[in-house]
């Protein structure tokens, strides 16, 4: 399956002011997804982020794997994160800490 935004890459960063998503993608980012990329757009204060598509869970359940890209483009996100806030992932001192979050492009409490 190929997954791609209109950046070229698969993942959808946000930060304050700038976002590669909006609420109106949903279906493509989960609910969640979506409304942390729109308040980012709107300014609203988030923490910086990106957002994995839907499609890569039903590339996982169709392919039985992730895509060939997902490791090396999240390494490059978290990387991107590290710089951004002055923190390192998994570091002693000062660490980035991160919230993984599910989401579906309709609500399923519990899931």
């Amino acid at each position: 399956m190929t997954i791609s935004t209109k950046t070229g890459q698969h993942l959808f960063c946000f930060a304050v002011n700038a976002a590669e998503g909006n609420a109106a993608m949903a279906n493509e980012l989960g609910g969640k997804g979506a409304a942390l990329q729109e308040m980012s757009r709107l300014g609203i204060p988030v923490p910086p982020g990106f957002t994995v598509p839907t499609e890569v869970c039903r590339s996982v359940l169709c392919d039985g794997k992730l895509p060939a890209w997902f490791d090396s483009e999240v390494t490059e996100a978290l990387s991107e994160l590290e710089r951004q806030q002055g923190k390192a992932f998994g570091g002693d001192r000062n660490p980035l800490l991160v919230s993984v979050r599910s989401g579906a492009a309709v609500s399923m409490p519990g899931m």
